[in-house]
């Protein structure tokens, strides 16, 4: 990841739904660096935080999916940091998810969900399992997308009132800021 998003560490999601914002990080458009640029890419990533074994092969196609569920992810997480919700988004996220089952479980005498799929598949009904159980215990709406344009980087946003819009007051913030007292002062001159 870039140097800018080093910050990444000082507003982390507890686990596991760190994972889904490693997840969305893995795409850092400010510059530009791509984590999931091969399928090769995509399978360690997956195997490495594992999601999957390492073993398991992984297509153009099963790249595709990932990516529209990654930005299906910060689509969600734009929106809930009060940004329009990016329909299109939304929908390659539940097409690429219709495929990843996620069946409940209780193994281990409580109630959990677990994917119903292996390979990419079962990684992506793994990261929607964290999703709905965030959704549950009423932290998914503290996991939030920078409002910068040329950012949106996943962050969590730990503030009592969860009024926080940036990644970064020291970077993202700042330059909104600066931008919009510009633009405020340019229109009453």
């Amino acid at each position: 990841m870039s140097e800018e998003h080093s910050h990444e560490s000082s507003k982390p999601a507890p686990e596991p739904l760190a994972l889904v914002q490693r997840f969305v990080n893995s795409l850092d458009p400010d510059p530009y660096d791509e984590e999931l640029e091969t399928p090769e890419a995509l399978r360690q990533w997956l195997a490495e935080r594992g999601l999957m074994s390492a073993e398991e092969s992984v297509s153009e196609g099963d790249l595709r999916r990932a990516i529209d569920v990654r930005e299906g992810l910060r689509a969600l997480l734009l929106a809930n940091n009060g940004e329009e919700l990016d329909n299109a988004a939304v929908e390659r996220l539940d097409r690429a998810a219709s495929r990843a089952g996620v069946r409940l479980s209780f193994t281990l005498g409580e109630p959990e969900l677990v994917p119903d799929a292996v390979g990419v598949d079962g990684a992506i009904a793994q990261l929607m399992a964290i999703v709905a159980t965030a959704r549950s215990d009423g932290s998914w709406q503290r996991l939030k997308a920078c409002r910068r344009d040329d950012c949106e980087w996943a962050f969590y946003d730990r503030s009592k009132n969860q009024s926080g819009r940036w990644c970064s007051m020291d970077s993202c913030g700042n330059v909104e800021k600066a931008r919009s007292y510009r633009k405020r002062h340019k229109a009453s001159a």
